[in-house]
């Protein structure tokens, strides 16, 4: 078989009877993307035309929930297809785009919670410097490095890998992340120690940077008055929240191809969905309820449409 053509169509294998379930599917994750559309975009609407929310935790809030709508909208529209189709294909350079724009979307997630916890901990631990460390230039210059450093690590890998040749076009997912290095004939060592690298950068280095933050808002907040406890837990929980379940989701992704784990299809299926579909509607939940400002905003605003 010609190299070019060995190339260009992989199938996605990793639905669970497909057959049977693809318009139950399709009104599932068609619902799922409005929601996650809908709600994300609402709160980010409203912190854009209300004066007092244009605080760096508030902009850092949008920042992240663009994230979620940036990276849905790079998701759903190729699984609406799938269900819609008779063939679940995808060709390789697509494969390698979304992979691109998952991992660097993912990547952005933890820069922008390290970001959230670096302004927690200027605005808890060092009050009075908080006007002249949190500028709008600092706020820029995190949310860019935020997302164009990501985007710049995960480039390599996929320009790297695009003239790669796959012996294998099936596809055990249903959406193209780390197994996509399972299909090539030969596994890049190179790659990989690039890969763990980046893992290191985009992951480690900002979880250990955010508990390193939140360890220090906890014990000067513990030492301080009730009020400074309160606004610590009142702002500091649900970033923790929002960490721990994507740490979670990003660990399991790990796991498929460092430790080549062959989980069984039905659960790889359903880890897939906590993905694509959970996290992204966990963020909105997580900030319309927990934050008090956003939260008084929505009833006001439910109540005007009511």
């Amino acid at each position: 078989m010609d190299s070019q053509v060995n190339i260009t169509y992989i199938t996605v294998d990793g639905y669970v009877e497909m057959h049977k379930y693809r318009f139950l599917y399709f009104v599932i994750f068609f619902s799922a993307y409005i929601l996650i559309i809908c709600s994300n975009s609402t709160i980010v609407y409203l912190i854009w035309i209300h004066q007092n929310l244009h605080e760096p935790m508030y902009i850092f809030i949008a920042a992240l929930l663009m994230n979620s709508v940036l990276y849905s909208t790079a998701i759903y529209p190729k699984l609406f297809i799938d269900f819609l189709s008779e063939k679940q294909i995808i060709s390789y350079s697509a494969c390698l785009f979304q992979w691109f724009i998952y991992y660097s979307l993912a990547g952005s997630e933890f820069l922008l919670l390290a970001a959230m916890s670096y302004d927690r901990y200027v605005s808890i631990c060092k009050p009075l410097q908080y006007p002249t460390i949190m500028k709008k230039t600092t706020v820029s210059t995190f949310l860019v490095s935020a997302w164009l450093v990501p985007a710049g690590q995960c480039a390599v890998p996929a320009v790297l890998n695009a003239n790669k040749k796959l012996c294998s076009f099936t596809f055990k997912g249903i959406i193209c992340n780390s197994t996509v290095y399972n299909l090539h004939c030969v596994r890049s060592r190179v790659m990989n120690i690039y890969g763990l690298i980046a893992l290191v950068n985009l992951v480690l280095l900002p979880v250990l940077f955010i508990l390193f933050t939140y360890t220090r808002i906890f014990v000067i907040s513990y030492k301080s008055c009730r009020e400074v406890r309160r606004k610590a837990a009142q702002t500091c929980l649900p970033h923790l929240m929002v960490l721990m379940n994507f740490s979670c989701m990003s660990v399991y992704d790990v796991l498929l191809l460092r430790l080549e784990t062959d989980f069984p299809q039905t659960v790889r299926f359903i880890m897939m969905l906590q993905i694509i579909m959970y996290h992204p509607l966990f963020n909105p939940i997580i900030y319309g309820v927990k934050m008090k400002e956003i939260h008084k905003l929505l009833k006001t605003l439910f109540c005007k449409m009511v």
